[in-house]
């Protein structure tokens, strides 16, 4: 692949390592090679459902944030396409997922770093840096990052059912068709589901019998997104964030769920106007209704078969008793889950995991290892527990490539720090040294900011 040491090799070519490259595509003295399996880039083909929305805002791209003149921009994307002045006067609410893919795929088709159609199956290391043997050969490199991506995390229970008769909410468009006259339960109350239960209401002719939609969740959330809650996505509250213990990062970040994990509200209104049709005006053969139930505060148990559907058994949060759902189909919208590579399999040993099996990444997303520090492991989309909810988001991808940028250069190619924020997060921050629990605080110091009334 090359006859010289690379000063990065990127593993997986997502969103995030895609940002890497066009960072680094600025960089003339960094020489960075980025490898996929797949033929090209495609975002998310089994989430292309029609009128699906982004939940962050278009300006953060790839590199806007740190490097707002790159060419690589979304803003750039839209001037090439001729339709900077058409986008502008759509005023779209949310951008359109489909808009933001074709942007990514358009960067992808022209950054000269990217090597598609090579898949990475090993990587080793010597005393001299990594060795990467893939399709076409052995590529050496001083640094890796590895972006491949989370894998859809599915329940104990989908082991019970027939692949025939179920999908993760990740190829969700290619079932769409497979749900005409039957009855469909989705299991999953984020966006994801409820992007699955508005384009099956919305479907006519060829609309599922039934469609039961299950989740854990009380009810079905919006997304928080107004402006305190937003400060959780910037630089400056994501490295406050890496300096606490393990243990209050974990529950931090488990109480933070709907920050990064609710519904649009433009989707919640949409679903019940939807409902609204399908309740009380439906009737004609455009319009056929479809047998709607929202069962929010059920946890699926287990899967029984019974006959050629599945019987879904519930524990009811809400009163305590068990409910019973048929189905001929399952749509598991459950999340995604961090793993490493198996091409890694030869670091694992090497690598510092914390209590949840991730690896331990440090301030500049680099993993703990035991081998050299000049020699770095970044990890993208790993550090959910080290760096918060913003991590696995498209929020701060072009601010990381930016870190990741200035640790393999040893300078700061790009301007990273930025003003304080206006909430005061740490105890540091106020001027005064931290409460070490040996003496009595007042109330108002007794209190996080969350706590008070």
């Amino acid at each position: 692949m090359t006859d010289h040491p690379l000063d990065l090799a990127g593993i997986g070519i997502g969103p995030f390592n895609l940002s890497l490259a066009a960072q680094l595509d600025a960089v003339a003295d960094i020489d960075a090679r980025f490898f996929d399996r797949a033929p090209a880039f495609d975002w998310h083909p089994g989430m292309m459902l029609p009128e699906v929305a982004l939940q962050t805002s278009c300006l953060k791209d790839l590199v806007t944030a740190v490097n707002p003149t790159s060419p690589w921009s979304f803003m750039a994307y839209l001037v090439a396409q001729k339709r900077f002045y058409e986008f502008l006067n759509a005023d779209f609410g949310a951008v359109p997922r489909q808009e933001f893919a074709r942007y990514l795929a358009w960067v992808a088709a022209r950054l000269p770093s990217l090597r598609f159609g090579t898949a990475i199956h090993e990587v080793r290391f010597a005393a001299d840096g990594f060795r990467l043997r893939g399709d076409g050969g052995t590529v050496r490199a001083r640094t890796i990052a590895v972006g491949v991506g989370l894998q859809p995390n599915l329940p104990a229970f989908a082991g019970k059912l027939d692949p025939r008769d179920h999908v993760h909410s990740a190829q969700a468009a290619s079932c769409l068709d497979r749900t005409a006259g039957r009855r469909v339960a989705v299991i999953g109350g984020g966006q994801s589901g409820a992007e699955i239960v508005l384009t099956l209401l919305n479907r006519s002719r060829d609309a599922p019998a039934s469609v039961d939609w299950i989740s854990r969740r009380p009810n079905f959330q919006p997304i928080d997104a107004t402006p305190f809650t937003n400060e959780l996505f910037t630089p400056g509250y994501v490295e406050r964030f890496h300096a606490l213990p393990e243990a209050r990062r974990r529950s931090t970040v488990a109480h933070q769920k709907l920050a990064g994990d609710g519904i649009s509200p433009a989707t919640l209104q949409a679903l019940y106007q939807r409902l609204y049709t399908v309740r009380h005006l439906a009737g004609h053969a455009s319009d056929a209704p479809v047998a709607a139930r929202l069962m929010p505060h059920r946890e699926v148990m287990d899967v029984e078969r019974a006959g050629g559907s599945y019987r879904l058994l519930m524990r009811n949060g809400f009163d305590g008793r068990i409910d019973v759902v048929q189905a001929d189909i399952v749509i598991l919208a459950t999340g995604y889950r961090f793993a490493l590579p198996p091409c890694l399999d030869p670091l694992r040993d090497r690598l510092r995991l914390d209590a949840t099996g991730r690896p331990q990444i440090g301030p500049d997303f680099a993993a703990a290892w035991d081998g050299p520090a000049r020699n770095r492991v970044f990890v993208l989309n790993g550090g959910l527990i080290s760096h918060g909810i913003a991590e696995p988001q498209l929020s701060l991808m072009a601010w990381r490539s930016a870190v990741i940028v200035n640790a393999v250069a040893g300078r700061a190619v790009f301007e990273t720090d930025l003003p304080p924020s206006p909430i005061t997060w740490s105890s540091a921050e106020c001027g005064r040294p931290a409460h070490d629990g040996g003496g009595r605080l007042d109330a108002a110091e007794s209190l996080s900011p969350f706590e008070m009334v």
